[in-house]
């Protein structure tokens, strides 16, 4: 597939469906995000629009979304956390890679001094190898913490970056 360069907006209310359509599947899959597989519709939107939502549209369709919030997990608040999703037919198209570069900027914007990923699937290999392309580090491994449901227990990443 080749590099596309969508668009990142912000997501209003007429996005939710978008949003839900590239969210479920990832969900459900179970591979890549320590949130319950049977986690509902209305929990998930609850769990994703409680924070800045942005969206990634490639010819008047939205791609991608991510998510972005203070970690919650560092005292002072300037530490910035991310999560993003890709729909499934977008992948490999360079969507991440996007909407990573336009969240560091837009933490930038609100002030943040880094970002970190809390929880970052050892068996992501694309994500990981995204994520240390784009300046993040690994920091830190947390054994056996995440289970996977075809692999079992395996190795979750803290990765850091400054802005």
């Amino acid at each position: 597939m080749t590099e596309t360069t969508p668009t990142i907006r912000r997501a209003d209310r007429t996005d939710v469906e978008a949003v839900w359509a590239i969210l479920e599947p990832t969900i459900r899959a179970g591979e890549t995000y320590d949130l319950p597989r049977d986690m509902t519709r209305e929990s998930a939107l609850a769990y994703w629009f409680a924070h800045e939502v942005w969206v990634a549209v490639d010819d008047h369709v939205i791609v991608g979304t991510y998510i972005l919030r203070e970690n919650d997990h560092v005292a002072g608040g300037q530490v910035a956390n991310c999560g993003y999703m890709t729909a499934q037919t977008a992948t490999g198209r360079g969507i991440a890679r996007a909407m990573c570069a336009h969240s560091l900027v837009r933490a930038r914007e609100r002030g943040f001094g880094s970002m970190q990923f809390n929880f970052v699937v050892s068996t992501n290999e694309r994500a990981v190898r995204l994520w240390q392309a784009m300046g993040f580090a690994i920091t830190a491994t947390r054994s056996k913490a995440f289970t996977h449901p075809r692999l079992g227990k395996v190795d979750a990443y803290v990765m850091v970056r400054a802005l």
